[in-house]
């Protein structure tokens, strides 16, 4: 299949002012200037329109906190034990939740999703598509273990007259969960049969993705004392950081890029709620990626609604982000901070098939999705 006549936007190289894109098997096998050598009745005229990657949101509760469903439709955090990495995202998300379908008609074919930030260790994100026949299908990796610092995990135990009550005390239990599941893999590692194996641990077992670098931590971090702790505890245990909302990383950058830090800022259409977002800026993306951060920009659904990614990323151009950077941060640079860059966030030859077709400019309010594409198959087309 073709689109063809379009102004494509491949985010990761320059734009091609009219051109096309072919796909096959739900991969694009082909992108270029001109016309096809022949178009078929069910290739698509793009008729001048815009054709960009798909939107990707880094951090979300998509599924686990649900459209109008109430008490019942919320499965976003398990609070009965401050320690929970062995949570698995995909036991928990609601596939068919109403919000999925308006990601797709807002272009947003991908998303990380995952448990909320009352635990200072909760379960694990996995990136999806927006759209599919079934959760399983719709996968694309795990992406990382869920941490939190700050008030949220310290307010909800201090009601329960549980630990964590302090900071100090949430950063304690991270590192002896940690440190438990660096010697339960030790032993596995130094056994010679199965019988020298220890005891089957849960918790542990979850941990050492973590441990090996398969995966990502993605902190949960607002102030920057907590931005500087997640990073702490990463360098001590060899962790890859993720730092998710890093709302006082302005204040920090020039420190956050001198240890390679990563930060998903957002949400952006928001108030100041709670006093550690008391230095929230809508300069923070522009400041972060000045210092040489690489950052991408979120909703924190539903925080902010999902349909808003977009909007948030204009919001962060008006204060100070590149048009170039503030397009990435919702494409290529949020699929390489979610770890699935090679398949999703740019137009290329043997990348994923997930397109979007807008009419006008993507930072424009009255601009309207036109039709949205994901692995090849047309999920969503605007009357």
């Amino acid at each position: 299949m073709f689109i063809y006549n379009a102004r494509i936007d491949p985010v990761c190289s320059p734009v091609i002012a009219r051109g096309y894109v072919g796909f096959e098997g739900g991969r694009i096998t082909e992108i270029a200037e001109g016309t096809p050598a022949s178009v078929s009745h069910g290739d698509i005229d793009a008729k001048g329109m815009l054709l960009m990657p798909g939107l990707i949101d880094i951090h979300t509760h998509m599924g686990f906190i649900g459209d109008g469903a109430g008490e019942e439709g919320i499965d976003v955090n398990e609070g009965s034990d401050p320690v929970m990495p062995q949570l698995r995202a995909v036991d928990g998300i609601n596939f068919r939740d109403g919000y999925f379908a308006d990601a797709v008609k807002a272009g947003v074919t991908s998303v990380v999703t995952g448990v909320g930030s009352l635990n200072p260790i909760g379960g694990d994100m996995i990136a999806l598509k927006t759209a599919g026949r079934y959760l399983d299908e719709a996968i694309i990796r795990r992406a990382g273990i869920k941490f939190a610092l700050g008030e949220n995990p310290k307010s909800y135990y201090t009601e329960r007259d549980e630990a964590p009550q302090t900071r100090m005390a949430t950063a304690a239990l991270i590192r002896e969960a940690l440190e438990k599941a660096r010697r339960y893999m030790a032993l596995i590692d130094a056994a010679e049969d199965i019988s020298d194996q220890p005891e089957y641990d849960i918790k542990s077992e979850a941990l050492i993705p973590l441990l090996k670098g398969e995966l990502k931590a993605h902190f949960h971090c607002h102030r920057a004392d907590d931005i500087l702790t997640a990073l702490r505890i990463c360098e001590e245990f060899e962790l890859k950081p993720l730092l998710v909302h890093c709302t006082e990383g302005h204040l920090i950058a020039d420190i956050l890029a001198e240890k390679g830090a990563e930060a998903v800022v957002g949400p952006i259409i928001c108030d100041r709620g709670k006093p550690e977002l008391a230095n929230a800026s809508l300069e923070n993306a522009a400041l972060l990626t000045a210092a040489g951060v690489k950052t991408a920009i979120c909703t924190d659904h539903p925080e902010t609604p999902i349909g808003y990614l977009i909007t948030s990323a204009a919001f962060c151009h008006k204060y100070g982000l590149s048009r170039e950077n503030a397009i990435k941060a919702v494409t290529s640079n949020a699929a390489q901070l979610g770890g699935f860059a090679d398949r999703c966030g740019s137009i290329a030859v043997g990348m994923d098939a997930d397109l979007i077709l807008l009419d006008g400019d993507p930072f424009d309010i009255m601009t309207n999705v036109v039709m949205t594409v994901i692995d090849g198959k047309i999920v969503y087309e605007r009357n």
